[in-house]
């Protein structure tokens, strides 16, 4: 079962969609419905509650394994939780373990409701990444002119079409005047700084688009050169 935030299976839209709630500062919660389609759900009241029912706040009416009235997501103290004290019948699932009662919430954690997958986001618990774009104690990621140029050309194409896929090397080489080899060797020096190297091939490019926006390292006027 794919989740929410594989990133090989989204849009250069869905990525943008996701880092505007995360700089939104707000928890919310990530999922696809039944025609795959990605839904943000920011958790903006104190307790939500999760289903297929129509007076669900996050309603899942696609999915006929889920209960009219699922589980609840509340707020506790700075932290989020997730209850099913028997509401659901088939369940609730936190990254793989079945729920039982109370659960305190992670950013990232995966829940599963009937067949469908359910991410948590909450930016101010993450750390690493995120902690370095909120200007925390960590080094800020420093760029050579080359290093940026380069990365400025892979996230391009996005000011064109928001369902753009990044930048070939090709297409990068062309662009900063540089030769594919060289590209290449520069692609690999920021994955290292972005800390992505381990990431599968087919995920780094993506990957790499969405901190680049996500830690400062380009913005929008950068794509449109003014």
């Amino acid at each position: 079962m794919t989740g929410p935030l594989d990133r090989h299976g989204s849009s250069a839209v869905d990525l943008r969609a996701r880092l505007d709630a995360e700089r939104a500062g707000a928890a919310f919660l990530v999922y696809r419905d039944v025609e795959r389609r990605q839904r943000i759900r920011l958790l903006d009241r104190e307790r939500l509650t999760i289903g297929r029912g129509v007076g669900a706040d996050v309603r899942l009416e696609w999915d006929n394994e889920i209960s009219r009235t699922h589980a609840e997501i509340e707020r506790v103290g700075d932290a989020w939780a997730v209850a099913d004290d028997g509401l659901s019948t088939n369940g609730t699932f936190c990254n793989g373990e079945r729920l039982r009662g109370r659960r305190r919430l992670a950013d990232g954690d995966q829940l599963r409701f009937g067949r469908t997958l359910v991410a948590f986001g909450a930016p101010a618990l993450a750390d690493g990444a995120t902690t370095t774009a909120l200007g925390g104690d960590a080094l800020p990621v420093t760029l050579s002119d080359t290093q940026r140029r380069v990365l400025v050309a892979l996230c391009r194409p996005l000011l064109d079409s928001p369902f753009a896929t990044p930048a070939t090397n090709q297409r990068i080489a062309a662009d900063v005047f540089l030769g594919v080899d060289a590209v290449k060797v520069h692609l690999r020096t920021l994955y290292r700084k972005l800390g992505i190297s381990a990431l599968p091939h087919n995920q780094k490019r993506a990957r790499l688009v969405e901190l680049a926006f996500q830690q400062g390292l380009v913005a929008e006027h950068d794509l449109s050169g003014e």
